[in-house]
């Protein structure tokens, strides 16, 4: 009995000095953490790390939603844009406003490029300008236009993005050139007459489609750089004439058949038309021609059979 409360006692004594020395070791660490400033440090991070995960969960579910990419720049693009119009502009005198818009233009940047005008009476003279302006100036020369001549009947305008078209274009003309150097270096290197003549003709093929591509090129920037103005100039009483709209189906193919009709007689009357003085001139000489040939026949001598007489062989006639 007394073993075994000793052995009691012995446990408890030893549970207790290890209950202190935990304890002290846990106020010494902490202590040790307070006085190297470790756990101050690191308590707003610990805090920080899950507002942090979060707003980059927020940010990736917004970039979500809005179908973009963070990482991703978006540059604007050089757009090549072809600018058309056409304006009707009814004014007092159709001369004076043809200079004026004239200067206009001109004030602007721009040119006349076609000019075409009717003049039957002051009143109803009209004249159609097509000009080129610069694209920056082809909004402020447009207003002008409208509020300084006269007054504005209709406008209509048309813009084309040929940004892809302009790419295309000069893409393939790189791919001409480095072409057409690379057949023009192989010319170099041909030995037999066979193998000349084989290149020069692909060396022709590729120069005209190069200048195919050449054209197409400068046209789009003619096009892209200079936009297009088409005005019609009306006197106080001129009427507008309105395009007409193609009908389709049975009568727009009756429409197209009458005016190959009425083209067609057009033409057979025009050819009528033309010939018809000559036929004109010309009848006096053949009612001559027939009198001199009707009369020459009269005035031949008849020939008259001979009377018939006895055939050779036949009997004689007969004696009484």
């Amino acid at each position: 009995m007394r073993r075994f409360r000793y052995g009691i006692a012995l446990s408890a004594a030893c549970a207790a000095l290890l209950l202190s020395g935990c304890g002290g070791g846990g106020n010494s660490l902490e202590s040790l953490d307070e006085s190297a400033g470790g756990a101050p440090a690191m308590a707003p991070s610990a805090a920080a790390a899950p507002e942090q995960d979060a707003q980059k969960r927020s940010t990736s579910q917004q970039a979500g939603r809005d179908g973009l990419v963070s990482d991703v720049k978006v540059t604007q693009q050089n757009r090549q844009v072809i600018y058309t119009g056409s304006m009707s502009v009814r004014v007092k005198q159709v001369a004076t406003a043809v200079d004026q818009a004239k200067q206009i233009v001109t004030a602007a940047g721009g040119y006349l490029s076609k000019e075409e005008s009717s003049s039957a009476s002051e009143s109803r003279d009209t004249a159609t300008l097509e000009f080129k302006i610069p694209p920056n100036a082809y909004g402020g020369t447009l207003g002008r236009l409208g509020k300084e001549l006269g007054m504005k009947i209709s406008m209509n305008q048309a813009t084309q993005d040929v940004t892809l078209q302009v790419a295309d274009v000069n893409s393939r003309l790189k791919s001409a050139e480095q072409s057409l150097e690379s057949l023009r270096s192989l010319l170099k290197r041909a030995d037999t007459i066979g193998q000349v003549l084989q290149v020069e003709r692909e060396i022709s093929a590729r120069e005209a489609d190069l200048e195919s591509l050449q054209a197409q090129q400068k046209e789009l920037a003619t096009q892209v750089s200079m936009a297009t103005l088409t005005l019609r100039l009306l006197g106080p009483v001129a009427v507008e004439e309105e395009p007409d709209e193609e009908p389709a189906g049975f009568l727009g193919g009756l429409k197209s058949g009458w005016n190959a009709l009425v083209s067609t007689v057009k033409v057979l009357l025009t050819v009528l038309g033309a010939v018809l003085p000559w036929l004109v001139a010309s009848l006096p000489l053949v009612a001559l021609l027939v009198y001199l040939v009707r009369r020459d026949r009269a005035r031949r001598p008849g020939v008259t059979p001979p009377p018939p007489g006895p055939r050779p062989g036949d009997p004689g006639p007969e004696t009484a």
